[in-house]
């Protein structure tokens, strides 16, 4: 009984555990705020709402760094576990969550170092992460200040292609690849309810 329960927690070649969905889930959540709060301060910048959904972009921005990091030392622990990516599109879909992975953890690092060179107070959560000082450190900024944007925008384009890969493999491939890091296991697509 202790064995099943553990695995339920930990992924296996049929899909992933609780732990892998929870921090894939959440992580969705919070990517889907931070991008509707850029989003919203595009279009709608001196709105409300704008003000209140990208007011927490810092904070989540590093939030999200780490739960990343989690979330990659976890899968680092579980790769003997996972399922299999094979064949051609097996490595187009590694290739893919390694671009996604580094974007997920170089974007928000680009803006912590501006955070930091901008000599402002960064106090997330109520916590002094940093303290701030006299004057900007122009090397740690100009990095953020030219690529975290780009960069920021890149990956909204990447999750998009990954939430439009997801979809082509129920929709069109007709696999239940989506079981995996919903249910955690695949199902044969009669079962699947549409």
């Amino acid at each position: 009984m202790a064995a099943e329960s553990r695995n339920v927690w930990l992924d296996h070649p049929g899909g992933y555990g609780i732990v892998s969905r929870g921090l894939h889930w959440v992580m969705a959540v919070l990517f889907a705020w931070q991008f509707a709060g850029v989003v919203l301060g595009v279009v709608a910048e001196d709105a409300p709402i704008a003000a209140f959904v990208g007011g927490s972009h810092k904070t989540l921005g590093l939030m999200l760094l780490l739960l990343v990091l989690a979330r990659g030392i976890w899968g680092f622990v579980n790769a003997p576990r996972r399922p299999a990516h094979e064949g051609a599109l097996g490595k187009a879909a590694v290739a893919g969550h390694l671009v996604l992975y580094a974007l997920m953890i170089v974007v928000p690092s680009l803006a912590l170092f501006r955070q930091y060179g901008s000599g402002r107070s960064f106090e997330p959560f109520g916590l002094a992460l940093m303290p701030g000082f006299e004057g900007p450190i122009a090397w740690l900024t100009a990095p953020a200040n030219l690529a975290h944007g780009f960069l920021g925008w890149t990956l909204l384009v990447l999750i998009a292609g990954h939430i439009a890969m997801a979809l082509i493999h129920r929709h069109l491939w007709q696999d239940d690849a989506i079981g995996r890091m919903t249910r955690g296991r695949s199902a044969p697509l009669g079962s699947v309810s549409d």
